[in-house]
Protein backbone atom coordinates (compact mmCIF):
# COMPACT_ATOMS: atom_id res chain seq x y z
CA UNK A 1 0.00 0.00 0.00
CA UNK A 2 1.10 3.56 -0.54
CA UNK A 3 0.26 7.21 0.19
CA UNK A 4 0.56 9.97 -2.40
CA UNK A 5 0.01 13.46 -1.27
CA UNK A 6 -0.12 16.63 -3.10
CA UNK A 7 -1.84 20.05 -3.03
CA UNK A 8 -5.24 20.35 -4.63
CA UNK A 9 -6.05 24.01 -4.09
CA UNK A 10 -6.08 26.76 -1.82
CA UNK A 11 -8.88 28.07 0.35
CA UNK A 12 -10.00 31.95 -0.07
CA UNK A 13 -7.42 32.24 3.06
CA UNK A 14 -4.41 30.84 1.02
CA UNK A 15 -4.32 27.35 2.96
CA UNK A 16 -3.70 24.24 1.32
CA UNK A 17 -6.18 21.78 0.41
CA UNK A 18 -4.39 18.31 -0.02
CA UNK A 19 -5.55 15.57 -1.88
CA UNK A 20 -4.33 12.22 -0.36
CA UNK A 21 -4.27 8.87 -2.53
CA UNK A 22 -3.93 5.57 -0.27
CA UNK A 23 -3.61 2.71 -3.01
CA UNK A 24 -3.52 -1.13 -2.86
CA UNK A 25 -1.01 -3.27 -5.02
CA UNK A 26 -3.71 -4.09 -6.99
CA UNK A 27 -4.87 0.01 -7.81
CA UNK A 28 -8.12 0.03 -5.78
CA UNK A 29 -7.78 3.27 -4.17
CA UNK A 30 -9.13 5.92 -1.54
CA UNK A 31 -9.11 9.80 -1.78
CA UNK A 32 -9.04 11.77 1.02
CA UNK A 33 -9.04 15.67 1.56
CA UNK A 34 -8.20 17.78 4.56
CA UNK A 35 -11.43 20.04 4.02
CA UNK A 36 -13.61 18.11 6.06
CA UNK A 37 -11.57 15.80 6.61
CA UNK A 38 -13.45 13.55 3.36
CA UNK A 39 -13.52 10.63 1.85
CA UNK A 40 -13.26 12.09 -1.83
CA UNK A 41 -13.00 9.69 -3.99
CA UNK A 42 -12.62 5.71 -4.14
CA UNK A 43 -12.16 3.03 -7.07
CA UNK A 44 -13.00 -0.45 -6.35
CA UNK A 45 -12.51 -3.38 -8.79
CA UNK A 46 -16.55 -5.37 -9.16
CA UNK A 47 -16.54 -9.12 -9.85
CA UNK A 48 -14.61 -9.08 -13.22
CA UNK A 49 -11.85 -6.78 -12.02
CA UNK A 50 -12.63 -3.85 -13.44
CA UNK A 51 -12.53 -0.27 -10.96
CA UNK A 52 -14.54 2.38 -10.50
CA UNK A 53 -16.00 5.14 -8.63
CA UNK A 54 -17.90 3.84 -5.73
CA UNK A 55 -18.51 6.84 -3.63
CA UNK A 56 -20.00 10.34 -4.66
CA UNK A 57 -17.87 13.28 -4.70
CA UNK A 58 -16.68 16.47 -6.76
CA UNK A 59 -14.55 17.62 -9.21
CA UNK A 60 -13.31 20.93 -7.40
CA UNK A 61 -12.26 21.31 -4.24
CA UNK A 62 -13.51 24.58 -3.08
CA UNK A 63 -17.03 23.22 -3.98
CA UNK A 64 -16.72 20.87 -0.34
CA UNK A 65 -17.04 23.91 1.34
CA UNK A 66 -20.79 24.78 2.32
CA UNK A 67 -21.88 22.48 0.46
CA UNK A 68 -25.88 21.36 1.31
CA UNK A 69 -24.93 17.34 1.13
CA UNK A 70 -21.79 17.22 3.21
CA UNK A 71 -20.03 15.39 0.48
CA UNK A 72 -18.24 12.37 1.97
CA UNK A 73 -16.98 14.16 5.05
CA UNK A 74 -16.46 14.25 8.87
CA UNK A 75 -19.75 16.05 10.69
CA UNK A 76 -19.16 17.18 13.79
CA UNK A 77 -19.27 18.33 16.90
CA UNK A 78 -22.34 16.41 16.58
CA UNK A 79 -23.75 14.88 13.29
CA UNK A 80 -27.27 14.41 13.01
CA UNK A 81 -30.09 16.71 14.62
CA UNK A 82 -30.55 18.72 17.76
CA UNK A 83 -33.98 19.76 18.12
CA UNK A 84 -34.39 23.29 17.86
CA UNK A 85 -31.24 24.35 18.45
CA UNK A 86 -31.19 23.75 22.33
CA UNK A 87 -29.48 21.80 25.14
CA UNK A 88 -29.04 21.31 28.40
CA UNK A 89 -25.66 20.17 29.86
CA UNK A 90 -24.31 20.04 33.38
CA UNK A 91 -27.91 22.25 33.85
CA UNK A 92 -26.78 25.15 32.03
CA UNK A 93 -28.95 25.94 28.30
CA UNK A 94 -27.28 26.28 25.43
CA UNK A 95 -28.90 27.58 22.17
CA UNK A 96 -26.84 26.54 18.58
CA UNK A 97 -27.29 27.62 15.36
CA UNK A 98 -30.50 26.49 13.60
CA UNK A 99 -29.77 25.68 10.27
CA UNK A 100 -31.65 23.02 8.44
CA UNK A 101 -35.68 23.47 9.52
CA UNK A 102 -36.13 24.14 12.95
CA UNK A 103 -32.79 22.19 13.99
CA UNK A 104 -29.17 22.48 14.53
CA UNK A 105 -27.62 19.70 11.86
CA UNK A 106 -24.20 18.22 11.97
CA UNK A 107 -22.47 21.06 14.14
CA UNK A 108 -24.10 23.99 11.93
CA UNK A 109 -22.58 26.08 8.73
CA UNK A 110 -19.45 26.29 10.60
CA UNK A 111 -19.09 22.49 11.75
CA UNK A 112 -15.97 20.45 11.22
CA UNK A 113 -17.27 19.27 7.51
CA UNK A 114 -16.57 22.92 6.25
CA UNK A 115 -13.34 23.38 8.00
CA UNK A 116 -9.43 22.40 7.31
CA UNK A 117 -8.06 20.00 9.53
CA UNK A 118 -4.10 19.75 10.09
CA UNK A 119 -3.26 16.32 8.06
CA UNK A 120 -0.13 14.09 8.16
CA UNK A 121 1.45 10.90 6.89
CA UNK A 122 2.32 8.71 9.58
CA UNK A 123 3.87 5.25 8.32
CA UNK A 124 1.02 4.14 6.46
CA UNK A 125 -2.13 5.99 7.60
CA UNK A 126 -3.19 9.30 7.22
CA UNK A 127 -4.07 11.10 10.24
CA UNK A 128 -6.03 14.78 10.32
CA UNK A 129 -6.50 16.70 13.65
CA UNK A 130 -8.92 19.59 14.27
CA UNK A 131 -8.60 22.12 17.62
CA UNK A 132 -12.30 23.34 17.74
CA UNK A 133 -11.88 26.15 20.84
CA UNK A 134 -14.24 26.49 23.70
CA UNK A 135 -17.80 28.11 22.27
CA UNK A 136 -17.24 26.79 18.77
CA UNK A 137 -20.66 27.25 17.26
CA UNK A 138 -21.93 27.19 20.50
CA UNK A 139 -20.90 24.31 22.22
CA UNK A 140 -19.03 24.38 25.39
CA UNK A 141 -15.58 23.20 25.94
CA UNK A 142 -12.73 22.94 23.68
CA UNK A 143 -12.30 19.74 21.88
CA UNK A 144 -9.38 18.21 20.47
CA UNK A 145 -10.33 15.85 17.46
CA UNK A 146 -8.59 13.52 15.30
CA UNK A 147 -9.83 11.57 12.25
CA UNK A 148 -7.50 8.76 11.49
CA UNK A 149 -7.55 6.85 7.75
CA UNK A 150 -6.40 3.34 7.57
CA UNK A 151 -6.34 1.19 4.40
CA UNK A 152 -5.23 -1.85 3.08
CA UNK A 153 -4.01 -4.40 0.23
CA UNK A 154 -7.76 -5.92 1.79
CA UNK A 155 -9.61 -2.96 0.61
CA UNK A 156 -10.69 -2.48 4.29
CA UNK A 157 -10.42 1.58 4.64
CA UNK A 158 -10.91 1.68 8.77
CA UNK A 159 -11.94 5.41 9.95
CA UNK A 160 -10.89 5.99 14.07
CA UNK A 161 -12.18 9.48 15.64
CA UNK A 162 -10.51 10.46 18.83
CA UNK A 163 -11.49 13.48 20.92
CA UNK A 164 -11.06 14.98 24.46
CA UNK A 165 -12.03 18.07 25.53
CA UNK A 166 -11.45 20.33 28.90
CA UNK A 167 -15.56 20.71 29.71
CA UNK A 168 -18.27 18.19 29.36
CA UNK A 169 -19.56 18.43 26.03
CA UNK A 170 -21.49 16.39 23.76
CA UNK A 171 -19.21 14.79 20.64
CA UNK A 172 -21.02 12.13 17.85
CA UNK A 173 -18.39 12.33 14.56
CA UNK A 174 -19.44 10.19 11.95
CA UNK A 175 -18.44 10.06 8.19
CA UNK A 176 -20.71 10.83 5.50
CA UNK A 177 -19.70 9.26 2.67
CA UNK A 178 -21.72 8.11 0.03
CA UNK A 179 -21.70 5.09 -1.96
CA UNK A 180 -23.51 3.89 -5.37
CA UNK A 181 -21.47 0.32 -6.20
CA UNK A 182 -22.38 0.82 -9.84
CA UNK A 183 -20.25 3.62 -10.30
CA UNK A 184 -20.09 7.26 -9.59
CA UNK A 185 -22.11 8.26 -12.14
CA UNK A 186 -24.30 5.62 -13.30
CA UNK A 187 -27.80 6.96 -11.77
CA UNK A 188 -29.71 6.10 -8.91
CA UNK A 189 -28.79 3.65 -6.25
CA UNK A 190 -32.33 2.61 -5.73
CA UNK A 191 -31.46 -1.06 -7.04
CA UNK A 192 -29.16 -1.40 -4.05
CA UNK A 193 -29.65 -4.10 -1.68
CA UNK A 194 -29.16 -3.49 1.88
CA UNK A 195 -28.69 -5.79 4.98
CA UNK A 196 -28.66 -3.87 8.26
CA UNK A 197 -28.62 -5.53 11.87
CA UNK A 198 -31.39 -3.62 13.42
CA UNK A 199 -34.37 -4.90 13.99
CA UNK A 200 -35.93 -1.77 15.27
CA UNK A 201 -35.70 1.74 14.00
CA UNK A 202 -36.40 4.95 15.86
CA UNK A 203 -39.91 6.67 15.29
CA UNK A 204 -40.14 9.85 13.59
CA UNK A 205 -41.69 13.08 14.18
CA UNK A 206 -42.27 15.74 11.47
CA UNK A 207 -39.46 17.91 12.38
CA UNK A 208 -37.27 14.54 11.56
CA UNK A 209 -36.45 14.28 15.18
CA UNK A 210 -36.73 10.98 17.56
CA UNK A 211 -39.88 10.65 19.68
CA UNK A 212 -38.39 8.26 21.68
CA UNK A 213 -40.16 5.22 20.64
CA UNK A 214 -38.64 2.17 18.98
CA UNK A 215 -40.72 0.58 16.11
CA UNK A 216 -40.36 -3.02 15.30
CA UNK A 217 -39.31 -3.48 11.84
CA UNK A 218 -40.57 -7.41 10.82
CA UNK A 219 -43.33 -6.88 7.94
CA UNK A 220 -42.49 -2.85 7.34
CA UNK A 221 -41.05 -0.95 4.52
CA UNK A 222 -38.05 -0.71 7.22
CA UNK A 223 -37.45 -4.47 7.37
CA UNK A 224 -33.57 -4.93 6.33
CA UNK A 225 -32.82 -7.77 8.43
CA UNK A 226 -32.47 -9.16 5.16
CA UNK A 227 -31.17 -8.27 2.44
CA UNK A 228 -34.09 -5.49 0.80
CA UNK A 229 -33.69 -3.33 -2.34
CA UNK A 230 -33.95 0.57 -1.17
CA UNK A 231 -36.48 0.68 -3.88
CA UNK A 232 -39.35 -1.03 -2.32
CA UNK A 233 -39.63 1.00 0.67
CA UNK A 234 -38.81 4.88 -1.35
CA UNK A 235 -42.26 5.88 -0.91
CA UNK A 236 -43.85 4.21 2.16
CA UNK A 237 -45.70 5.85 4.61
CA UNK A 238 -44.06 3.71 7.02
CA UNK A 239 -42.54 6.12 9.59
CA UNK A 240 -42.54 9.12 7.54
CA UNK A 241 -40.63 7.82 4.41
CA UNK A 242 -42.24 9.35 2.29
CA UNK A 243 -42.45 12.64 3.73
CA UNK A 244 -38.70 13.03 3.91
CA UNK A 245 -38.43 11.76 -0.06
CA UNK A 246 -36.53 8.36 0.83
CA UNK A 247 -35.09 6.80 4.28
CA UNK A 248 -33.65 9.05 6.30
CA UNK A 249 -33.88 7.05 9.55
CA UNK A 250 -31.60 6.18 12.81
CA UNK A 251 -31.49 2.28 13.38
CA UNK A 252 -30.18 1.11 16.90
CA UNK A 253 -27.78 -1.61 15.95
CA UNK A 254 -29.07 -4.92 17.62
CA UNK A 255 -26.60 -6.09 20.45
CA UNK A 256 -24.46 -2.47 20.35
CA UNK A 257 -21.84 -2.57 23.29
CA UNK A 258 -19.72 0.32 24.24
CA UNK A 259 -16.35 -0.03 22.62
CA UNK A 260 -16.99 -2.91 20.90
CA UNK A 261 -16.49 -2.96 17.30
CA UNK A 262 -19.28 -5.13 15.17
CA UNK A 263 -21.05 -5.97 11.89
CA UNK A 264 -23.62 -3.32 11.40
CA UNK A 265 -24.67 -2.97 7.50
CA UNK A 266 -23.79 -4.38 4.05
CA UNK A 267 -24.58 -2.62 1.12
CA UNK A 268 -24.48 -4.67 -2.59
CA UNK A 269 -25.04 -3.92 -6.12
CA UNK A 270 -25.89 -7.32 -8.01
CA UNK A 271 -24.94 -6.00 -11.76
CA UNK A 272 -21.37 -5.22 -10.55
CA UNK A 273 -21.44 -7.59 -8.42
CA UNK A 274 -19.79 -5.06 -5.92
CA UNK A 275 -20.33 -4.76 -2.14
CA UNK A 276 -19.43 -3.15 1.00
CA UNK A 277 -19.68 -4.53 4.68
CA UNK A 278 -20.06 -1.82 7.66
CA UNK A 279 -18.22 -2.21 10.98
CA UNK A 280 -19.07 -0.14 13.61
CA UNK A 281 -18.22 0.66 17.78
CA UNK A 282 -21.28 3.35 17.04
CA UNK A 283 -24.97 2.79 18.55
CA UNK A 284 -26.67 3.35 15.29
CA UNK A 285 -26.36 3.61 11.67
CA UNK A 286 -28.30 6.57 9.81
CA UNK A 287 -30.09 5.35 6.82
CA UNK A 288 -29.85 7.99 4.08
CA UNK A 289 -30.72 7.64 0.36
CA UNK A 290 -29.47 10.83 -1.27
CA UNK A 291 -33.63 12.77 -0.99
CA UNK A 292 -31.92 15.89 -1.79
CA UNK A 293 -29.35 15.59 -3.72
CA UNK A 294 -30.97 17.05 -6.89
CA UNK A 295 -30.23 21.03 -7.19
CA UNK A 296 -27.63 21.47 -4.59
CA UNK A 297 -24.50 20.01 -5.45
CA UNK A 298 -21.49 21.14 -7.57
CA UNK A 299 -20.12 19.54 -10.88
CA UNK A 300 -19.49 16.13 -10.19
CA UNK A 301 -16.37 13.72 -10.36
CA UNK A 302 -18.30 12.41 -13.81
CA UNK A 303 -18.57 16.02 -14.79
CA UNK A 304 -22.53 16.03 -14.01
CA UNK A 305 -24.81 16.88 -11.28
CA UNK A 306 -26.29 14.38 -9.20
CA UNK A 307 -29.84 14.10 -8.61
CA UNK A 308 -32.06 12.51 -6.28
CA UNK A 309 -30.88 8.74 -5.00
CA UNK A 310 -27.55 8.52 -6.65
CA UNK A 311 -25.93 7.95 -3.89
CA UNK A 312 -26.74 6.11 -0.06
CA UNK A 313 -25.25 6.94 3.00
CA UNK A 314 -24.71 4.74 5.97
CA UNK A 315 -23.98 7.36 8.69
CA UNK A 316 -22.20 5.19 12.24
CA UNK A 317 -23.22 7.57 14.83
CA UNK A 318 -24.93 7.84 18.19
CA UNK A 319 -28.60 9.14 17.51
CA UNK A 320 -30.61 11.83 16.61
CA UNK A 321 -30.69 14.28 19.50
CA UNK A 322 -29.47 11.91 21.84
CA UNK A 323 -28.60 14.84 24.31
CA UNK A 324 -32.03 15.65 24.36
CA UNK A 325 -33.00 12.01 25.13
CA UNK A 326 -32.00 10.59 28.68
CA UNK A 327 -33.06 7.49 27.63
CA UNK A 328 -30.41 7.47 24.27
CA UNK A 329 -26.72 6.36 24.68
CA UNK A 330 -25.20 9.24 26.31
CA UNK A 331 -23.20 11.70 24.11
CA UNK A 332 -21.48 13.56 26.20
CA UNK A 333 -17.75 13.41 27.15
CA UNK A 334 -15.92 14.34 29.83
CA UNK A 335 -12.87 16.08 30.52
CA UNK A 336 -10.34 13.16 31.35
CA UNK A 337 -12.07 10.72 28.84
CA UNK A 338 -11.20 9.82 25.59
CA UNK A 339 -13.66 9.72 22.61
CA UNK A 340 -12.82 6.75 20.33
CA UNK A 341 -15.17 5.32 18.13
CA UNK A 342 -14.43 3.29 14.85
CA UNK A 343 -16.22 2.58 11.55
CA UNK A 344 -14.73 -0.10 8.95
CA UNK A 345 -15.78 -0.25 5.64
CA UNK A 346 -14.76 -3.83 3.85
CA UNK A 347 -15.17 -3.89 -0.16
CA UNK A 348 -15.37 -6.71 -1.91
CA UNK A 349 -17.52 -8.58 -4.49
CA UNK A 350 -20.12 -11.13 -3.85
Amino acid sequence: MEIEQHLWGLTPDGEAVVLYTMRSSDGAEVRLSNLGAAVVGARMPDREGRTDEVVLGYRHPLDYLGDAASMGKTVGRVANRIGYGRMTVEGRAYRLEVNSGVNHLHGGTKGFGNRLWESRVETNRVVMSLLSEADDQGYPGELAAEAIFDFDDDHTLEITYLARTDRTTPVNLTSHIYFNLAGEGSGSVLDHELRLRASRVLEMDEQQLPTGRMLEVAGTPADFTAFRRLGDGIDATFDRIRDFGGYDHPFPIDGWRPNILAEAAELRELRSGRRVEVLTSQPGVMLYTGNRLAGGCPETLSGGRYANHAGVALECQNYPDAVNRPEFPSPLLEPGELYCQKIVYRFGTC
